[in-house]
């Protein structure tokens, strides 16, 4: 799941070759394997699994498996974008009130207007798309870091998500939808379920899937991925070679965008209505996802599939600890460990694939 930059033309192999290779000069089939950014975290989510197996016997039911799975689904669908624009070299903290500012336009729009809910649903990825845009725009034009960039953001859109739904409703939750026109099939496609073998499980489960297999896609089949690992690995070379690196940048922040429009979407149509102070925080966890899953901080290296592994190891996490009986208030400093480990794990095997 990385690109690696081929050698300039004209040079040769350092005498001796490199460690880790055969008498071919290939590289051994373990540092290959070990270079795949998904491979330390698929270990860590099997090992995780298994000890909840063990500890909550309860986790063997298909519907607590169902339970799990929906959990990591709505932490996999964002941490998908917000990986790839790791693997961008940025990161966006924003995301996470980004989805909440979503589903408030969404529900406002629809509810004060009386207009019909799809209508709120495609203004509401208009904003996000918004969003996203000026991140990447303000990134792009000023130079600053996108921590900065988008800490602004952040604060910005929990200050207005706040103060509007306050202004509009009087309250600082939406209004009840569930009987407006449009909501039923709005429904259906952010917020169903389907049965499968007698248990129940959400149709977000599908569509996170869905959007790891488009990335994964994206990233190792097309030139976009390309860029992307291009303008994260170094954006001046990759602008001297012809990488559209401000397009690229913008692109993957709306990628974010959309990602929060979705899971927003989500919540709108799961619960009806909306808290104007939720979201603070997600972006902390999806960041942290998609590290777990292999990308690194700095940028150029990561895939699409090692996030999928993160969310699920998230998601079994927060409800492992609620099937085993546990004192939930030890979740976060279960994650924070878990997150040092991911991060500790995958700096040595991206060491010792790439040593030479």
């Amino acid at each position: 799941m990385t690109q690696q930059a081929a050698p300039a033309a004209g040079t040769q192999p350092a005498p001796g070759g490199r460690r880790g290779k055969g008498p071919s000069g290939r590289r051994s089939p373990v540092l290959r394997l070990l270079a795949r950014p998904e491979v330390g975290v698929l270990l860590g989510a099997l090992a995780v699994l298994v000890f909840f197996l063990l500890t909550a016997p309860s986790v063997r039911q298909g519907s607590s498996m169902a339970t799990v799975l929906y959990q990591s689904s709505t932490i996999g669908i964002m941490a998908l974008p917000v990986a790839l624009l790791m693997i961008g070299g940025e990161f966006d903290l924003s995301a996470g009130v980004a989805v909440i500012t979503s589903a408030l336009t969404a529900s406002m729009l629809s509810y004060q207007l009386t207009l019909n809910v799809w209508t709120g649903v495609v203004v509401a990825l208009v904003v996000s798309l918004a969003v996203g845009a000026f991140n990447g725009w303000m990134l792009v034009r000023t130079g600053l870091p996108s921590f900065l960039v988008t800490l602004g953001t952040f604060l910005i859109l929990q200050g207005v998500n706040l103060a509007v739904t306050k202004l509009v409703t009087g309250n600082v939750a939406t209004d009840d939808i569930s009987d407006m026109d449009g909501f039923g099939r709005a429904k259906a496609l952010f917020a169903s379920s389907f049965d499968v073998g007698g248990v129940e499980v959400k149709i977000t489960v599908v569509w996170w899937l869905v959007f790891a297999a488009l990335a994964t896609w994206v990233l190792l089949r097309t030139k976009y991925g390309n860029w992307i690992f291009a303008v994260g690995g170094d954006k001046d070379s990759a602008r001297a070679v012809g990488v559209p690196v401000a397009f690229t940048k913008i692109s993957l922040f709306m990628l974010v965008g959309f990602g929060a429009w979705f899971v927003g979407m989500h919540q709108l149509f799961s619960f009806n209505t909306v808290q104007s102070g939720e979201g603070v925080g997600n972006e902390l966890i999806y960041i942290a996802a998609a590290v777990i899953g292999g990308c690194l901080l700095t940028g150029g290296y990561g895939s699409a599939v090692g996030p999928v592994f993160g969310a699920f190891m998230f998601g079994m996490v927060n409800q492992g600890i609620v099937y085993a009986g546990w004192n939930p208030d030890w979740f976060k400093a279960f994650l924070g460990v878990m997150l040092l480990g991911a991060v500790l794990i995958n700096l040595w095997v991206h060491r010792t694939a790439t040593r030479r």
